[in-house]
C-alpha cells in the first residue's frame, strides 16, 4: 500500500463507484479494494454500509441460498465479501445490526429447521455471530437469551463445525467469552444445554455429530462456566453419557466420543482435537473441570461392560494387511477403551486400581500389546499403563503387572520369537510365502525394559524380581545393551553433536516432550481416506 500524496495518489476504484449517482451495492462488493477501504474506515463507503438497507442486503447474501444457475460471483463472491464486511469489526455496521430486531431475526433466520444449511454460507453465518460475540457481547446475549430456541436450534445443527464452534463460544467453553461475562451465561444451565447435547449421542447416527458434540463437551470440561463444569463433572452426567453408549444397535462413534469427554474429565489439559490448539496457551481465566472422587466411581460402574468389548475372541472379521491379515482388527473403539484405562490409572485413584486389577483389565491390554504387534496406537497406551503401573507407590500394582501379568517374560519371549507367527489361531498373521517381517513393538519393549532397569535401582520389589529372572539378566547382558549403545544418537559420529548431551530443555522442549496426544484422534484422520475411496468403505470403522 502506498502513501497518499495529494497530487500523486490515484482516487480509490472504491469512491470512483461512490461518486456514481446510481450505483448499487453489489458494484461495491464487485471491487477488489472495498475490505481493505473498509479496514480503513473510508468514512464515505462506511456511512453507505451502515445503512439498515444494506446491512440487510449483506445478510441477505449470507443466509440465504442462492440458485444453482445464478452467476458464480452471486454465489462464491458476494457472501464472501458481505461476510468479511462485518467481521472488519466497523463499529457502527455492527451496531446496526444488533439493535435491530429484524436484522438480527433475519441473521439467526439461517437456523430454522425449514431453511437449507449449506457448509459454505453456515461457516460465513458462524464468524459474523462470532464477530458480535466478542464486539458486541452483552446485546447478542441479550437477544439469545430473549430467544431460547437459538440454543436448541444451534444444538440440532451441532454435525456442522461452524456451527459447533458458535455453540461453544456461546456456553462459555472460551476464554474471550468467559472472563467479562461469566454471570449472564448462568441461564444456559437452566436451559439444559448440556443435557441436549449429551442427547446427540441418542438421536443421531452421524460420526460428525458424535464428534463434534464430544468436542464441545471436552471444551466445557477445560474450560467453562462454574455451573456448567459442576454439571458435566457430576456422577449422574457420567452415567448418561454411558448409558447413551451401551444402548444396543448404537454407532460405535457413540462409544469412541463418549470416552473421549470421560478422558478429558480425568484429565482436562488433555487436548482430545487439534483445533483446540490454538487456545491452549490462554486457558487460564475458567473452571478447570477435576473428576471428583464420585465421578470416577462413576465412570468404574461402566468398566465391567467396557472390558466385555475388549474381548475380541468372538469378532469374526478379518482385515487385510501389506504383512498378512488381522482377525479381526482391532478398532477404534477398543482402543479408545485402552486409552481410557491408560488415564484412569494415571489419577492415582487407588479404587480405580483396584477395580482395574480385580476385573483383569491391565492383564487383557498387555494381552492385546503382544496380539496387535503393528498397532503402535496401542502400544503406546499400553506402555503408558505400564509405566503407571510400575511408577505406583502401590506395591500390591506392582506385584500385579510382574507376576500375575508376567511382564518380564512376555518380554523376554516376544524377544525370542520377533518375527511374526504363522499360527492361524493368532489374531496378525503373516502373508502366506513371504518371509515373516520383525514385530513392530520393539521399541516399545526396549523403553519398558529401560523403565524396569531404572525403577528397579529405587525399588526392591521390582529389583527382587529382575535379579530372580536368569534369562532377564542374559537378555539385558547380552541384547539390551548393546542395543542401548546402537540406539544412543550422542554416540553417533554423524548423528547429533555432541554439545546435544549438555544442552538443558527450555520450556518449550519440556512441554512438547511432557505433552501427551490422543492418538486415537490421529487414527481416526485416517477414516478421511475412505471418503475419497482410497479404501473399501467397509473397513471404515477399523
Amino acid at each position: 500500500m502506498f502513501w497518499h500524496v495529494p497530487g500523486l495518489s490515484a482516487a480509490s476504484p472504491v469512491d470512483t463507484i461512490l461518486d456514481k449517482e446510481n450505483f448499487k451495492l453489489e458494484d461495491l462488493l464487485d471491487e477488489d479494494e472495498i475490505i481493505q477501504e473498509c479496514k480503513a474506515l473510508n468514512t464515505r463507503l462506511i456511512n453507505f454500509l451502515r445503512d439498515k438497507v444494506q446491512v440487510e442486503l449483506l445478510l441477505r447474501y449470507i443466509v440465504e441460498e442462492t440458485p444453482d444457475d445464478a452467476e458464480k460471483k452471486r454465489i462464491f463472491r458476494f457472501p464472501f465479501i458481505a461476510c468479511e464486511i462485518f467481521i472488519c469489526e466497523v463499529d457502527v455496521i455492527l451496531k446496526t445490526l444488533v439493535e435491530d430486531e429484524d436484522l438480527m431475526n433475519l441473521l439467526f433466520s439461517f437456523l430454522k429447521p425449514d431453511h437449507p444449511h449449506g457448509t459454505l454460507l453456515a461457516g460465513y453465518f458462524g464468524k459474523v455471530v462470532i464477530c458480535l460475540m466478542m464486539r458486541k457481547t452483552l446485546p447478542l446475549m441479550n437477544y439469545v437469551k430473549s430467544h431460547p430456541e437459538i440454543v436448541s436450534q444451534l444444538v440440532d445443527l451441532i454435525g456442522i463445525t461452524s456451527i459447533m464452534e458458535v455453540l461453544i463460544r456461546l456456553i462459555g467453553a472460551d476464554e474471550t467469552m468467559y472472563s467479562s461475562y461469566a454471570d449472564s451465561m448462568q441461564w444456559l444451565d437452566d436451559i439444559q444445554v448440556l443435557e441436549m447435547i449429551v442427547d446427540k449421542f441418542s438421536s443421531s447416527d452421524s460420526a460428525e455429530v458424535h464428534a463434534n458434540a464430544a468436542e464441545i463437551l471436552c471444551a466445557v470440561t477445560r474450560y467453562a462456566p462454574p455451573a456448567l463444569a459442576t454439571k458435566i463433572s457430576s456422577p449422574s452426567f457420567v452415567g448418561r453419557l454411558f448409558h447413551h453408549a451401551f444402548e444396543d444397535s448404537r454407532p460405535k462413534s457413540v462409544l469412541v466420543h463418549s470416552l473421549s469427554v470421560c478422558i478429558s474429565l480425568l484429565d482436562p489439559k488433555r487436548l482430545v482435537s487439534a483445533s483446540y490448539q490454538a487456545f491452549r496457551s490462554q486457558l487460564s481465566h475458567g473452571t478447570l473441570v477435576t473428576a471428583s472422587p464420585e465421578t470416577v466411581n462413576g465412570m468404574l460402574d461402566s468398566l465391567g461392560d467396557l472390558l466385555k468389548l475388549l474381548d475380541v475372541s468372538s469378532a469374526e472379521n478379518i482385515l487385510p494387511t501389506t504383512y498378512g491379515s488381522l482377525q479381526p482388527p482391532l478398532g477404534k473403539h477398543r482402543l479408545k477403551i485402552v486409552e481410557f484405562i491408560s488415564v484412569l490409572l494415571s489419577i492415582g485413584s487407588e479404587v480405580a486400581e483396584m477395580r482395574l486389577i480385580d476385573l483383569g483389565a491391565i492383564k487383557h491390554v498387555i494381552n492385546l500389546f503382544f496380539e496387535y504387534p503393528f498397532n503402535n496406537f496401542l502400544h503406546h497406551h499400553v506402555e503408558n499403563i505400564i509405566v503407571s503401573c510400575l511408577e505406583s507407590k502401590q506395591d500390591h500394582l506392582i506385584a500385579h503387572v510382574l507376576d500375575e501379568c508376567e511382564l518380564v517374560t512376555r518380554i523376554l519371549e516376544a524377544e525370542k520369537n520377533s518375527a511374526l507367527s504363522i499360527d492361524l489361531t493368532k489374531r496378525t498373521l503373516s502373508s502366506e510365502g513371504r518371509t515373516p517381517p520383525r514385530v513392530g513393538f520393539v521399541g516399545h519393549i526396549t523403553r519398558i525394559a529401560n523403565k524396569l532397569i531404572q525403577l528397579a535401582n529405587s525399588n526392591s520389589t521390582i529389583q527382587s524380581h529382575l535379579q530372580q529372572n536368569s534369562g532377564w539378566t542374559e537378555w539385558h547382558a547380552s541384547i539390551l545393551t548393546k542395543r542401548n549403545a546402537v540406539e544412543n544418537v550422542y554416540q553417533w559420529a554423524c548423528g547429533r553433536p555432541t554439545s546435544m548431551q549438555d544442552r538443558g530443555r527450555d520450556s518449550d522442549d519440556e512441554d512438547f516432550r511432557d505433552r501427551d496426544y490422543d492418538v486415537a484422534a490421529l487414527a481416526s484422520n485416517l477414516s478421511q481416506a475412505f471418503k475419497y475411496g482410497i479404501y473399501p468403505s467397509e473397513d471404515v470403522d477399523e
